[in-house]
């Protein structure tokens, strides 16, 4: 890689979740509608002939409890690629972190495909896409969806993954209250509270009057009810939203995030700025999206594929 490469790393939404069942080496076995996001965390990436593989990872931005070296899960990818190829490289990484950390929002993941797909550019052939997916499912649940971060039906443990087309842009409006949460923790409350599973039931969007909406009771998480007893602040920002008047709101992934749905940006906008919203929250407006985002300024760019 002669110049440095600039990457996207889009957050994602979860359009409702549903625990179906847990396989026995504990895994949770889902089902969810996910959809990137115009939100998005940066990674510039650097590769240089090396005789031994060395891993540096640089973080600016809202960084949060996002580790550093070998503990960071782009830096971990570029690893497990490399030793998947059998090569060696220096990889400089630099992570300006945009995507609120430990928030159900997938930022994490998200960084770590998009390093699986600038290594996979650069050394072309290298490894196989059964490959590349193998070690995103390895990286974690929701790595194989941002390999192709578009709009997506995902069950099993996030390793199937079947695109939704044409499915239209949706104005979000998303706050995360302090501080972030695990997904461990999460599901792990969940094991101890001995929730059944759900039944499986496709979560479809329904049209309405002024375009696409997800139906309310469509965008139900089960992994809800759990969170908020975790972070409180989840029912907070729930009612505030639905007072502001969203069209739908919910909570992605395993949380804390709560996100209500608009007709439009400017809707999303203004309840961003009314909003009765606490200093610590962060509070975002984005987009939905299912095309290539457009090209950073600086570096050559491998984003959305």
């Amino acid at each position: 890689m002669s110049d440095p490469a600039w990457c996207l790393a889009p957050a994602k939404l979860n359009l409702g979740l549903r625990v179906v069942g847990r396989r026995s080496d504990g895994y949770h076995l889902l089902e969810s509608l996910f959809v990137p996001l115009d939100l998005a965390d940066r990674l510039r990436i650097e590769v240089e002939p090396a005789a031994q593989t060395s891993i540096s990872v640089a973080l600016v931005g809202h960084t949060g409890d996002v580790p550093a070296g070998d503990d960071n899960l782009a830096a971990g990818a570029a690893r497990a690629f490399l030793d998947a190829a059998g090569l060696a490289a220096r990889v400089t990484l630099t992570l300006d972190k945009q995507i609120p950390v430990g928030a159900g929002l997938g930022g994490g993941s998200s960084d770590a495909a998009a390093i699986l797909r600038a290594l996979a550019r650069h050394f072309a052939n290298a490894l196989s896409d059964l490959a590349l997916a193998a070690i995103a499912v390895r990286l974690g649940a929701d790595v194989p969806f941002f390999l192709d971060p578009r709009p997506a039906w995902i069950t099993g443990i996030g390793e199937q993954i079947e695109p939704v087309p044409e499915f239209p842009p949706l104005d979000v409006l998303l706050v995360t209250p302090a501080p972030p949460l695990a997904t461990a923790d999460v599901f792990r409350a969940f094991d101890v509270a001995l929730t059944p599973p759900s039944p499986s039931r496709r979560m479809l969007a329904l049209r309405s009057g002024s375009g696409w909406l997800p139906s309310a009771a469509l965008l139900a998480n089960d992994l809800e009810p759990i969170a908020a007893r975790l972070r409180p602040g989840i029912g907070r920002i729930r009612s505030e939203l639905e007072r502001l008047g969203a069209q739908a709101v919910a909570m992605s992934g395993s949380g804390p995030t709560v996100f209500g749905l608009f007709r439009d940006v400017e809707q999303a906008q203004a309840a961003s700025k009314e909003g009765r919203f606490e200093a610590t929250d962060r509070v975002i407006v984005t987009r939905s999206h299912g095309a290539p985002s457009s090209i950073p300024e600086g570096g050559k760019f491998w984003g959305v594929v």
